[in-house]
This record gives C-alpha cells, structure tokens and sequence, in this order.
C-alpha cells in the first residue's frame, strides 16, 4: 500500500513508518517539525529513515529517502497549511493515512492552548476532510488514554464514560474521536481511533518519564517524583505499539466480524506497573541510586492508567510482551548511545 504518515519525524511517527517500510509498504511521511522539544531529534529521526537534515528542513518540498530499497518520501508540512495539505493528498493516491501528528504533552497545555486547537483539532480537521475529498478508505489516528481523565474504573474500557477530561490536551483528543465519528457517518469510510497509553522506548520524547528520569540520573541531579510515587501506569513498550498500529493498517476493516465504519481501540501493555517500581527498575539498569524529589499531583494528571486491550486482541491478534525491564533496558542503550 501507499501510506501517509503524519508526525513521522515523531517518536510513534518514526517507528511505525520504519515498520511499514519493512514490510514493503510505500510510506510519505509528513512532520512540520515543530520545536515543541529538540528538532535534532526529530531531524536524526528522519535521518535514519534516509532523510538529510537540509532536505528535511525545507517547508512543502516532497523529498526521497537516499537510502537504497527504502521507500520513503518525506514533507515538512503543517495540518494546518489548508491548502498545501490537499495538494499532497490529490497528488500522492494514498489508500490509507496513519495520523500521529499532535501537539502532544499534558503539562504544556496549560501553558500554550492554542497549539493544542490548531494542530489537534483545525489540523485534523483537515486530515479529515481531505479522507472525504480523496477517497481514503481508512483511517488510522492517535487519540490518547488521557481521555479517560478522572475516571476511577480500573482496567480502561473503550466502553467507559470519557466525558470528563482534566487536560486541553485530552480535550482535543475527545474531539478527535467526535469528529471522526462524525466523517465515518456522513461519508462512509472507516476511521479507527487508538488510546495510546504512556508509550516508552528507543528514540522516545525528552519531556516523558523515562527520559526524565535517565538524563537526571546520569547527570547526578534529582528526579521529580509527583504524588510521591503514589501513581501507576500502563507503560507500553514502542515495539507493541508499532506492532499493533501496523497490523491495523494492514488489515481491511471490512474483513472484521461486525466491525463498524467508525471504531476505538486501547493499545496498551494490557498492565499497570507502580511508578516506583518503574524507578526502581530504571536504577538497577543504570546501576545508580537516583535522588528522589516527592512532590504533589500536578494539574492535569491522573493517579493510574491500565488499558484493557481485549478488543484488539480479538480483532488483530494484538498480544503485547515486553516485558518492563527489557524495554528499559533497550532504551538506556540506545540514550547512552545517542548521547554518546
């Protein structure tokens, strides 16, 4: 298949578009390369997939991966860019589209609303439009398990009240699955939704745990504990998640028992692990005692998130098995490497 792929230059992004190149698939990858965190990341992300740093940096300029066999285009492009975008689309055919593009980050919301409604919300707007106008078959988009919000029910189901979000952040993906909704509806292509939950691993975000953490450990400075280590989460390892999103994409909807146009999934690690005992384990992996700050709930965040993932396992034989010490284990190799 020939695959758009938004937010490629992203942590999900990048891993999912590198699966699909493995598998044979055609894969356009779009990013706007935002400096929401470093863009030497994002840019030796897309590096890896073949795309130079002067090429990657130009704004509407399709440009070939120069790597040999590896079928890769990328664009620097904003959802946004409301004419741009369905250019690309009336140009390129896709027969499906993977949109992990966001504004992403709980805790930056409350700093920058109007990223979040620009890029989460008028941008997908847009990818939706043009799924109508191009004749997409499916689409693939992140939603977040931050919609779930103060819901007190353990494990998440997708069947559960997601009514009252404690974030724009999550606001925007609520959204996100209202509006797809919506498209599936009045114009009969399916679209799919997935919950992420609190993914980790090689070439991961600066601004999430793991890599808190490892780079506060490593530079001798304290790491900041929030609820003083009374939280839990479904951390899931990057491998599972591009595992899952790529069987997704690769399997016709309409080939599922009852599957209707417009459908939501969890994806997680189908677990909750202590995030203390999270710590713990990326110490040991270290083999360095971390200096502990405790400090209070931060707004916008919740106290545990576990993601019941039964559906995806019926409908694509989704079955998650990192274990949590081997994915920190992978991705304190791949920090020491990087980081030299």
């Amino acid at each position: 298949m020939k695959i758009l792929v938004t937010g490629a230059a992203g942590f999900i992004g990048y891993h999912v578009s590198k699966k699909l190149i493995g598998n044979g698939h055609e894969v356009v990858g779009l990013d706007n390369i935002n400096d929401y965190y470093d863009i030497n990341l994002k840019l030796a992300r897309l590096k890896e997939l073949g795309i130079e740093r002067d090429a990657a940096e130009h704004f509407n300029t399709l440009t070939s991966s120069h790597l040999e066999s590896v079928r890769f285009q990328f664009i620097r492009l904003a959802l946004e860019d409301r004419s741009a975008l369905p250019q690309l689309f009336e140009g390129q055919k896709f027969d499906a589209v993977c949109n992990l593009a966001a504004q992403a980050g709980v805790r930056y919301s409350l700093e920058n609303p109007e990223a979040y409604i620009d890029s989460n919300v008028v941008g997908f707007l847009n990818i939706l439009e043009c799924c109508r106008n191009y004749n997409i078959k499916h689409l693939v988009y992140a939603s977040s398990s931050s919609v779930y919000g103060l819901n007190e029910k353990i494990p998440f189901e997708t069947s559960d009240s997601v009514d009252h979000p404690v974030s724009l952040y999550a606001a925007t993906k609520k959204s996100n699955e209202l509006m797809a909704h919506t498209y599936s509806h009045l114009y009969g292509f399916h679209t799919t939704g997935l919950r992420f939950f609190t993914v980790y691993g090689p070439w991961g975000r600066p601004d999430m745990a793991m890599f808190l953490f490892t780079k506060a450990i490593l530079n001798g400075k304290p790491i900041k504990v929030f609820n003083h280590g009374k939280m839990e989460r479904d951390f899931t390892y990057i491998d599972d998640i591009t595992e899952g999103v790529v069987r997704i994409l690769e399997k016709k909807p309409s080939t599922i028992s009852e599957r209707p146009l417009y459908k939501i999934y969890n994806i997680g690690n189908n677990n909750s692990v202590k995030l203390l005992d999270f710590i713990d384990a990326i110490e040991n992996s270290l083999d360095i005692k971390a200096e502990r700050q405790l400090l209070p709930m931060q707004p916008g965040d919740v106290e545990k998130t576990w993601a019941n993932v039964t559906d995806l396992m019926k409908d694509y034989d989704y079955h998650p098995d990192t274990p949590v010490r081997k994915g920190i284990d992978a991705f304190i190799k791949w920090y020491r490497e990087y980081y030299n």
